[in-house]
Parts: structure tokens; C-alpha cells; sequence
């Protein structure tokens, strides 16, 4: 689409952000009471020392409505103008109705839309690139886009090569139209899935397949199940490849970029992709130490890190990565 007054494409702009997390910890030291691992193990192998647990009751859209009132704080406007609301998240409420309408009604948001992606660790880019097509088609002018998941209930706490992962968590912007003077806005992106590869992460329990039942339950079937050597192998190919790919299309190297943005899978993932494309670490933002692997909020909190720590700023070329989706 383009802006008549300017003959300049629209582009998309994240003009505001809001985290959230909730407070109460779980840390390497808890977890050593629980299963058969130490502190030392988890930080050589993943790098995380703490994560953030909901307490229960609290639920993904909780987590979603929390983020997008610290958005408000720091940027106050009319929720009454929000076009649309596209919400990242495998953890939903429930199957039915969708989490982007269940934060609608908690907002109190009338006459807009939504609808849920679930794109697993991508979930937050897959939200963000729908929305930004809304805002570059001219016709919406504010979108809420948010990644929320609590990973904590579908986490087996017996199972120690998952449990060390993952925490909960929620981050959300407000996408709006620019002109894309001074190189503002959303530039570029992509993006690829692998089916063959759900065999190394997935949830077999609660579907189409395997419906709730005793069953199920007994052998859990509605945790998290991964098998993270092979994840650890495809997320390092995969990473690096796919920012080489969108570096060379916009004809620029890793040692121009300003702030790395990476999905905190694992640290070592993070480093590795790092090191392949040239770029220093004082330039990549790494904050699993202190949140784990929040799935779909990954980006957006760490995204708030590099605004904290300064990395990220007007001006600057920033690309935020995550490795393509097996679901």
C-alpha cells in the first residue's frame, strides 16, 4: 500500500512496548530439590538461573492483559482505537475461545478484532509480520500484537531436561503506520517451517489425536515433550542460516548491525548464531539468566532488556531472531 501524500510505501512501526512477568521465582536451587540436576549443570548446558512462575489461576491471557497495562504506562492512548488484537501463544486459556478475544473482553476493547497464532518459540514474529501486513494495507492503523505463554502448565516438574527451561511470561506492542523516512519502521523479514522436525519438540496430548482422557493423563500427554540434542543442533543451523539469508537480501553484514535480538532458547544458541555472522556480544542481548525460555514472550522481554541496557535505540538497526517453527 502507499501513502498518497508521500508516494511512500506505509510501513508498520512499533511505537510502544510493555513486559510482563510475574514475581514469584523459580531457581536453579529450587529445582535441584526437585530433580536430579545442580545449579553448575544448568548454567554450562542452557545458562539460565532463574525463571518467572504463575501462580495458579493465572492464566496466558492474565499474563497478555498485565503486558499491554505496562504498554499503557509508558505510553498512554485510547484502547478504544486498537484495530485488531493477533496474540502468539501455545499455552491459550482454553481451545475455545481464542486468548485474543478473551483479552479483548478484559480490556473492555469494543468494535475491534483477533485471533490467536500458535507458532510455538515463534510465536511472537509470526503475531508481529501478521500484524505489520494489517498496518501496510492501509487500513488499520493501531494493532496490538502480543506474545504470552505459560509455560509452567504444561511443564513436567519430574522431568528434568525440560523443567530447567522454561518460565512464563508476556510482552506486547502497538504497531501503527509510518512513511519510512529515515529508514523507520518494519523493513523485512523471513520465515520457514519444518514439519519433519515436530517429532524433537511437541505436546502429543489434548488434540484432535490424542484427546483428553485418563489415558492421557497418565502418561502425560499434556506436557512438554522435547528431545533437546536434536532442537539444540537444528536451532544453531537454523539461527545463523536465517539471518545470513535476510542480512544478504538487505545487502548489509553482521557487523552492521546496532542490536541482536535472539529467541532465549539457550545461551549457547544465542553465542553460536553470534559468532557465525561476526557479531560482538556487546551487541547481542542475552536475558535467559534471568527469565528462561518464555516462548512467545522471548522477543518483546528481551526487546525491553536491550531498551534497558541501552542497546536498542532510535537510529539504530535492530533485528530480533527466533528459529523457524516445527509446529
Amino acid at each position: 500500500m502507499t501513502d498518497s501524500s508521500t508516494t511512500k510505501p506505509i510501513r508498520a512501526k512499533i511505537s510502544a512496548l510493555g513486559t510482563y512477568v510475574p514475581p514469584r521465582l523459580l531457581t536453579n536451587a529450587d529445582l535441584e530439590k526437585m530433580v536430579d540436576t545442580t545449579d553448575q549443570w544448568i548454567l554450562e548446558r542452557v545458562g539460565i538461573r532463574e525463571r518467572h512462575i504463575a501462580d495458579k489461576g493465572v492464566a496466558a491471557s492474565d499474563l497478555a492483559v498485565a503486558a499491554v497495562k505496562n504498554l499503557l504506562d509508558s505510553h498512554p492512548f485510547d484502547l478504544q482505537e486498537v484495530d485488531l488484537i493477533v496474540v502468539g501463544t501455545v499455552t491459550p486459556d482454553m481451545m475455545y475461545p481464542s486468548t485474543a478475544c478473551l483479552v479483548q473482553h478484559k480490556l473492555g476493547i469494543a468494535n475491534t478484532w483477533g485471533f490467536d497464532v500458535s507458532a510455538g518459540c515463534s510465536g511472537f514474529l509470526y503475531a508481529l509480520n501478521t500484524g505489520v501486513k494489517f498496518v501496510e494495507s492501509g487500513r488499520y492503523k493501531k494493532v496490538l500484537v502480543i506474545g504470552a505463554d505459560k509455560n509452567s502448565a504444561m511443564t513436567d516438574y519430574t522431568d528434568r531436561a525440560v523443567c530447567i527451561i522454561f518460565g512464563d511470561g508476556a510482552g506486547a506492542v502497538l504497531l501503527e503506520p509510518c512513511r519510512g523516512s529515515d529508514g523507520e519502521g518494519v523493513i523485512d523479514h523471513v520465515a520457514q517451517i519444518e514439519g519433519i522436525g515436530g517429532q524433537y519438540l511437541y505436546m502429543p496430548g489434548g488434540g484432535s489425536l490424542n484427546p483428553a482422557s485418563h489415558e492421557t493423563v497418565d502418561q502425560k500427554m499434556h506436557y512438554i515433550h522435547q528431545d533437546g540434542k536434536n532442537v539444540f543442533k537444528y536451532a544453531v543451523k537454523k539461527m545463523a542460516e536465517m539471518t545470513e539469508r535476510i542480512l544478504e537480501r538487505n545487502k548489509i553484514t553482521g557487523k552492521d548491525v546496532d542490536c541482536f535480538i535472539a529467541h532465549q532458547a539457550n545461551r549457547r544458541i544465542i553465542t553460536a548464531t553470534a559468532e557465525r555472522l561476526g557479531m560482538p556480544l556487546e551487541k547481542v542481548v542475552i536475558n535467559i539468566d534471568r527469565f528462561g525460555n518464555t516462548t512467545a514472550g522471548t522477543i518483546p522481554i528481551a526487546t525491553q532488556t536491550a531498551l534497558e541496557e541501552g542497546k536498542l535505540r532510535k537510529g539504530c538497526q535492530g533485528y530480533a531472531r527466533t528459529k523457524p517453527s516445527w509446529v
